[in-house]
């Protein structure tokens, strides 16, 4: 009898295969086109040939964590100690199921804010608790009211994701200010949150939980260096936690991984001394901005995109279709894979909506363009 009854292959998957199958571009999955940064693979060739090639210790390379946690501090003010704060993980996702496991019991709910990645349910169905999943507002802010409705002492986790995915959307100082009233209300709620995109915000900067000492001591945050690097098939991420929460999921991640590629994690502890983050906000504000004037010429309406690499647009003025069919006939009749964002949804909710990444070189992005002007 399988555990995961309800779960079959990721939306992503079966994208990404679709376009495969009929030699379409793929603006679904959300990985970039665009080669590495020079300077980062000159730091891995020669690390090659030295000896870097054996088990790193469980928590990360000490080095690595003395990096992330000197990233911390300038990023957002906050002193983390990197012996027993900061775990290296293979990939965020690998860190978002850790934690999962390490912190939610039996029968305890954790309440997951629709649209939403769709990493979040199934550990916390392997533990046997309640996924409580609830929709954002239409314009994918968080609806504090229904939020507060469905928390009670039973409780365990909130996740939250921002800056958002599949949205792009990021949440303002007056969302946190309820996030950490709603915390008062229930002093044993631990907050989860998802800041893989932290690096790629625009318009206004990023708010983080770091930036928030009153939650620091209940708080989980997930980052990606395959997100902020573009190298997202080394699945390299971190996790900073409170040392009581850290030490909990540390007995789960040594017995997924144990440890995470050793040559990775000396490569991007060298990078960190040269990369400047401040450029990948402009670096992909400059992708956004072009990708977003060349849809200015098809009938879909392009919403807001505050942060991440990705851009949502309605197509109601164009087909009546579920968003489902709409997305493949994208790729068999014009060519272009994208994600339906109703299956970032437990309900299915369909507001005629899809999801484009355009973290890819512009060639790409311009042949898109041009297939989808066809619409």
């Amino acid at each position: 009898m399988s555990k995961l009854p309800n779960i079959g292959t990721s939306i992503f998957t079966v994208m990404s295969k679709m376009a495969l199958e009929h030699n379409a571009i793929n603006l679904a999955q959300g990985f970039p086109n665009f080669p590495v940064d020079t300077r980062l693979t000159a730091i891995l060739s020669r690390l090659a040939k030295e000896n870097v090639h054996q088990y790193a210790p469980m928590s990360g390379h000490p080095t690595l964590l003395e990096k992330i946690a000197k990233l911390t501090q300038e990023s957002y003010q906050r002193i983390v100690n990197p012996t027993n704060e900061i775990l290296v993980t293979a990939g965020a996702t690998e860190g978002i199921f850790a934690t999962i496991q390490a912190i939610v019991n039996p029968n305890e709910e954790v309440i997951i804010l629709d649209p939403s990645y769709d990493c979040y349910e199934a550990p916390i169905l392997l533990v046997n608790a309640k996924p409580i999943r609830m929709a954002l507002n239409d314009d994918f802010t968080p609806n504090w009211e229904t939020i507060k409705a469905a928390t009670n002492k039973n409780t365990k986790l909130i996740i939250i994701n921002n800056p958002h995915n599949p949205s792009g959307k990021t949440w303002t100082e007056v969302d946190f200010q309820q996030l950490e009233n709603l915390a008062d209300s229930y002093p044993n709620l631990i907050i989860l949150s998802d800041e893989v995109y932290e690096y790629i915000t625009f318009e206004q900067a990023h708010i983080s939980i770091h930036h928030r000492p009153k939650l620091w001591n209940r708080s989980i945050i997930i980052s990606s260096f395959g997100k902020s690097f573009h190298i997202t098939g080394w699945k390299i991420g971190y996790v900073i936690a409170a040392e009581h929460l850290m030490k909990e999921i540390k007995k789960v991640h040594q017995f997924l991984v144990f440890s995470v590629n050793s040559i990775s994690q000396a490569a991007i502890s060298e990078y960190l001394d040269i990369i400047d983050m401040e450029n990948l906000a402009t670096f992909y504000q400059q992708k956004r901005d072009f990708f977003r004037n060349l849809l200015k010429e098809t009938k879909l309406e392009l919403l807001p995109c505050e942060g991440t690499y990705f851009q949502v647009a309605s197509y109601a003025a164009i087909s009546e279709e579920n968003d489902f069919d709409f997305t493949k006939r994208l790729v068999t009749d014009f060519g272009v894979a994208t994600i339906p964002v109703s299956a970032f949804n437990a309900d299915g909710r369909d507001l005629k909506l899809i999801r484009f990444c355009f973290a890819k070189d512009d060639a790409t992005l311009i042949e898109a363009s041009e297939r989808l002007k066809k619409l």
